[in-house]
């Protein structure tokens, strides 16, 4: 069955008349008979029976007529779907983001999305650096964000969004927090709360006091969900390392504060990645491109 036949034999059902409808459809009489015999024998039954007045529909053809009206308003629905899609609207994406994008960047950039697109549907996973870049590459993922000069990425289509700044936070207790500046050496005796030893926020710690020939940080605390280490970093004497944006968000649920490290800059460049010469659904290009002026926005409330 052919979806131009059952469209052929709507317009002859209204007029009644092949040769209306032939007028109707700009087409000959025969091609249209013939696209009513190729409809009948497709459904195996006559749908129009002729009479000395013109056509006629059958019961079976007045039954497909009540289908087509609905298959009618489907094909309006299909239409107006691959408008939404083709334009960002509407469609599925599965986002991979970091857990230290997670409590900021990402959900503001998903709040957007889904007030102009509330079509749209949304995955979202976090999780670390290695099974993000694995579920990009494999399809699980259409786009995850990740810090960008520390991935291989010659497979995948990187685009900078902004650069991170990182410090060191405490509970607004700690005997640090009541100085106006610290030096690395005032933090060499401290006890850290960490994600765990390969995440690259504690080797990029790691690097700072290597370079200062201070010895490395000591782990007081692993714990993989950052909510966690901040509460425990709140009510301890614990210190942290994280994005000042992580420690702003989380001063407004917790007692932390960041500390003044003198010579302590650590500053990284987050991207958004996806799979290079890959389909990027419409939505997920609107979806980089809310991710990008989110990220502006931000930067510019740091400053």
């Amino acid at each position: 069955m052919e979806l131009r036949d059952i469209e052929y034999f709507a317009v002859i059902a209204q007029h009644k008349s092949i040769g209306r409808a032939a007028e109707a459809l700009d087409m000959s009489q025969p091609a249209l008979s013939k696209s009513l015999r190729r409809l009948e024998k497709a459904i195996r039954a006559k749908v129009v029976q002729r009479t000395s007045t013109g056509i006629e529909l059958t019961a079976i053809g007045h039954a497909l007529l009540a289908k087509v009206s609905r298959l009618r308003l489907t094909m309006d629905d299909i239409s107006r779907e691959a408008a939404d899609l083709s334009e960002g609207r509407a469609g599925h994406l599965s986002i991979g983001t970091p857990p230290a994008f997670a409590p900021h960047i990402v959900p503001m950039a998903c709040e957007t999305l889904l007030k102009e697109a509330p079509l749209v549907t949304l995955k979202l996973t976090v999780s670390e650096r290695v099974p993000l870049l694995a579920g990009v590459r494999n399809g699980a993922l259409d786009i995850v964000l990740a810090l960008m000069e520390i991935t291989s990425t010659e497979d995948l289509v990187e685009q900078y969004l902004y650069d991170e700044e990182y410090v060191v936070y405490a509970s607004v207790n700690h005997r640090l927090a009541k100085q106006k500046q610290v030096s690395l050496a005032d933090l060499v005796q401290e006890r850290w709360a960490m994600s765990d030893i390969n995440n690259p926020s504690w080797l990029r710690l790691n690097e700072v006091f290597a370079k200062a020939s201070l010895p490395s940080p000591k782990i007081g605390l692993q714990a993989p969900y950052m909510a966690l280490r901040q509460r425990l970093v709140s009510a301890s004497d614990l210190l942290s390392h994280g994005s000042r944006e992580i420690v702003r968000y989380g001063a407004a649920h917790f007692p932390i504060v960041a500390l003044n490290v003198k010579n302590f800059s650590t500053r990284r460049k987050v991207g958004v990645l996806y799979r290079n010469e890959a389909y990027l659904p419409p939505v997920g290009l609107r979806f980089i491109e809310i991710l990008k002026a989110t990220a502006k926005k931000i930067s510019n409330e740091a400053r």
